[in-house]
């Protein structure tokens, strides 16, 4: 007959960080005893000495109050809380190896993992060569690829969801490193019909009584072009808003306004993209990181090609 043990030096009220931090280091060794069914064999097998093994099971019985085994000499046996206990502790040790061997295979400099944010206006060519450019000579790592604007960004690189991030404005933050890449060229975006299509080159002043359409606040590109319209004089009439460059290209074609955006991949047809004169219409490009974050190799490689790009990141 086995009694329930009195006085448990862990009670039901314990709060869980508690009762995790002492049973966790002795999971596997009872996970090994419950499997041999010896403590001298599991001993053996776990390398580790038999009175270790032992006291680990006779304190892990104390702490939960609970008989585990019963014990016939040198053998023992699981009673039925035992092998409740042992369903779930084999449960747990497989999710532990199994995320040690994802953390492994993630950090492994031939075929580990990069989490990589950029702009969407960076998506569609910049971020694709790079790719292919770093991958010629580290052809199996892996990347993780998050598209989105520049705060969101920020704030998935200090919750550690990203390893690096191509950005603008680039970032000034004491927890962040940030280097500057490359400057990007705005231009004034007009329907193809309007009356400054017939032009190359404008002073943003000169749009002063236009309506606008741009990205939504909190984005660095609207950001910009508040800054640059404020430069000229003006504060811009803003009819939409939106989330995506393309998509606001896709507005000025439609004759909704005209806006001031990065030169496109493709020719979009239906609008004309003008040279802002003045002020110096301009977006830069940086990389950045969390300060004190350790890089695994393949981040590290990545980081030191990035910057090696410096100048060159984006088309003349």
């Amino acid at each position: 007959m086995h009694q329930q043990r009195s006085e448990p030096h862990l009670s039901p009220s314990s709060d869980t960080e508690d009762i995790v931090a002492i049973l966790a280091p002795r999971l596997a060794y009872f996970a090994g005893v419950a499997r041999t069914e010896h403590v001298t064999r599991a001993a053996q097998e776990m390398q580790v000495p038999q009175s270790t093994l032992s006291r680990a099971m006779v304190r892990l019985e104390h702490d939960l109050g609970v008989d585990l085994f019963a014990r016939r000499g040198r053998t023992v046996s699981l009673t039925p809380a035992g092998r409740t206990f042992l369903a779930s502790v084999e449960r747990a040790l497989a999710e532990i190896e199994r995320a040690a061997d994802e953390v492994r295979a993630d950090a492994d400099p031939a075929t580990g993992k990069v989490a990589f944010g950029f702009l969407h206006t960076m998506g569609s060519e910049t971020v694709p060569g790079l790719i292919r450019a770093f991958r010629a000579d580290h052809p199996r790592v892996r990347f993780s690829l998050v598209q989105n604007y520049g705060e969101a960004m920020i704030e998935r690189l200090r919750s550690g969801e990203l390893d690096l991030c191509l950005t603008s404005p680039v970032p000034d933050a004491p927890d962040l490193v940030a280097r500057r890449l490359d400057e990007q060229k705005l231009r004034l975006v007009v329907p193809a019909d309007h009356r400054l299509a017939s032009r190359r080159r404008i002073r943003l002043a000169e749009a002063a009584d236009e309506t606008f359409v741009t990205l939504e606040p909190g984005y660095g590109l609207r950001r910009i072009t508040d800054d640059l319209c404020q430069q000229a004089g003006f504060r811009p009439r803003v009819a939409f808003e939106g989330e995506e460059a393309e998509t606001l290209r896709g507005l000025v074609a439609a004759g909704l306004g005209v806006a001031l955006l990065p030169p496109p991949a493709v020719p979009r047809p239906g609008v004309v993209e003008l040279t802002v004169t003045a002020p110096r219409a301009a977006r830069e490009i940086g990389v950045a990181w969390l300060d004190g974050h350790p890089d695994t190799p393949p981040v590290a490689a990545f980081k030191k090609f990035l910057l090696s790009k410096r100048g060159t990141l984006l088309p003349d």
